[in-house]
């Protein structure tokens, strides 16, 4: 273990000494990334992040994981700002959605995190339209349902649910969210019905966990 320590640091270290003569050699970038992220460096990390953002204006990918290891050193102003970067470019990000919604609450501000969905949900269809695809509604509606969830207001997500299920009646999110919200406030006549419709709907690989749910051993939801 002490071997290969030395061998990642004495990798970061070439990293450097590339990226002191050319700082936008991405290559360089990226393998500097790997390693300290490998030696469990994240404040580390930052550095090579942000020039990758500069370098990668068109992906997101980059100022998500700047945004995730700003969390996770502690950072959340730092974090919560790059996640709204990223949604001005590109409003229906639902990486960037979870992740500044996730810290909203953590802060117990479910008000901000309803109002930002909300304005993601009004805005879609105009941004569907210049650019098809970019907003998933019925994700963000789910995203939306949850967050009415975890602040206790149950019928709004029901209602939330109900309008993703018209949405798009081939996807089983919605209906599987909808059982989930009935079956843990007691309604379980009415979520059976709904735990099956989803498994029916469902591609294969999910059949097994909606069981689960529908059998009340699992509490988490499928995204």
């Amino acid at each position: 273990q002490v071997d290969r320590q030395e061998e990642l640091e004495a990798q970061a270290n070439g990293y450097e000494l590339v990226l002191d003569r050319e700082p936008n050699n991405q290559t360089a970038l990226r393998g500097l990334l790997e390693v300290r992220l490998e030696l469990g460096d994240i404040e580390g990390t930052i550095a090579p992040l942000e020039r990758l953002v500069e370098l990668n204006p068109d992906q997101t990918d980059y100022a998500v994981l700047l945004a995730q290891a700003n969390e996770q050193i502690g950072d959340r102003e730092a974090a919560a700002q790059v996640y709204r970067e990223i949604l001005l470019s590109q409003p229906g990000n639902i990486n960037a959605l979870q992740g500044l919604v996730a810290l909203l609450m953590d802060q117990s501000r479910p008000e901000a995190a309803i109002g930002l969905l909300e304005d993601t949900l009004n805005l879609a269809d105009e941004a569907n339209q210049v650019q098809p695809g970019s907003v998933d509604v019925v994700s963000v509606q789910l995203l939306l349902g949850r967050v009415y969830v975890d602040a206790g207001r149950d019928q709004e997500a029901l209602s939330v649910y109900d309008d993703a299920i018209i949405q798009d009646e081939l996807d089983f999110r919605p209906v599987l969210a909808k059982a989930i919200v009935l079956q843990g406030i007691g309604r379980n006549d009415e979520a059976q019905p709904l735990f099956e419709q989803a498994a029916a709907m469902a591609p294969a690989q999910y059949r097994d966990q909606i069981n689960q749910f529908a059998a009340g051993e699992s509490a988490e939801a499928v995204e």
